[in-house]
């Protein structure tokens, strides 16, 4: 789901935060192993009996009672994460992994040879060449003690999914797999859990190196049984439809009935990911 990156641009930029530049044609990427990073236990990991709650695009809310809050890493504050800590809620950090945004502080120090395609209908967001991975980890290294550093509990990587687009690079499923468990490393060596998000196609080999599981639209395009082996191996497991695809109603009769048959935990948002949120009853 890609309207969050528009609506993160307005947010950042009304918070001083972007970059300019555009992004030269790349050369031919070198593959690269993952860098051997320390691994520690996540200090906390999402139950099966939590709840969900995901705002990226507006202040933040706390009417909504769920246990667990996601929120961005640039725009949310330490004082945010602190806020909901003192409520007795769990805070995961929402940071892009897989594709340069023009708009984050941080956008100038990607180099032009790790950046591709577009993302198709994004014109603020480009794909990544995950290959380099000696030119990325700077970078991502910063972002997440960024989290660690304002007190997220757990990271939220998103585009892990992009050896199944046009990036302008031939990544493979393998290329996929190793940069995934390179950035759930970053993850367990800040002691933080990690989700893997829109990925379910890799669970079989990636389930060992992720806490719970984050899927977007998968009742509404039939992909849910995917994330199966994650609820069977005790992991956590939520899943967001929008109300641009999903009715109120199509969601509470169908899929919630569905999602408690399988143990997820579903929610519905608006595409905008603000603080609207409709549980399953």
């Amino acid at each position: 789901m890609k309207l969050r990156s528009l609506v993160l641009l307005f947010a950042l930029v009304a918070c001083g935060g972007g970059a300019s530049g555009t992004a030269a044609s790349p050369p031919a990427a070198v593959p690269t192993s993952p860098t051997t990073t320390p691994t520690s236990a996540p200090a906390w990991v999402p139950s099966t009996s939590d709840s969900f709650q995901w705002i990226l695009s507006t202040a933040l809310d706390t009417s909504s009672g769920a246990t667990i809050y996601d929120l961005d890493a640039f725009s949310a504050s330490s004082a945010d994460v602190a806020l909901l800590h003192g409520l007795g809620k769990h805070v995961v950090c929402y940071i892009d992994v897989g594709s340069w945004e023009n708009f984050r502080p941080d956008a100038s120090a990607f180099p032009a040879s790790v950046i591709g395609k577009q993302y198709a209908g994004y014109p603020n967001e480009n794909w990544l060449d995950i290959r380099q991975i000696s030119l990325l980890a700077p970078i991502m290294t910063a972002r997440f003690d960024l989290c660690k550093s304002k007190g997220f509990d757990a990271v939220e990587p998103d585009n892990v999914d992009g050896y199944q687009n046009d990036t302008g690079f031939p990544l493979t499923a393998n290329d996929q797999l190793a940069y995934n468990a390179w950035i759930a490393s970053l993850a367990h060596a800040r002691a933080l859990s990690v989700a893997l998000k829109n990925d379910a196609d890799q669970l079989a080999q990636l389930l060992p190196d992720f806490d719970f599981g984050l899927e977007e639209s998968c009742w509404a395009q039939g992909s849910c049984g995917l994330l199966a082996p994650m609820r069977a191996a005790g992991k956590a497991v939520f899943t967001v439809e929008y109300t641009d695809a999903t009715s109120a109603a199509t969601f509470t009769n169908t899929y919630c009935p569905a999602a408690k048959r399988a143990g997820f935990y579903a929610l519905l948002k608006h595409p905008a990911l603000d603080a609207y949120v409709l549980a399953c009853p």
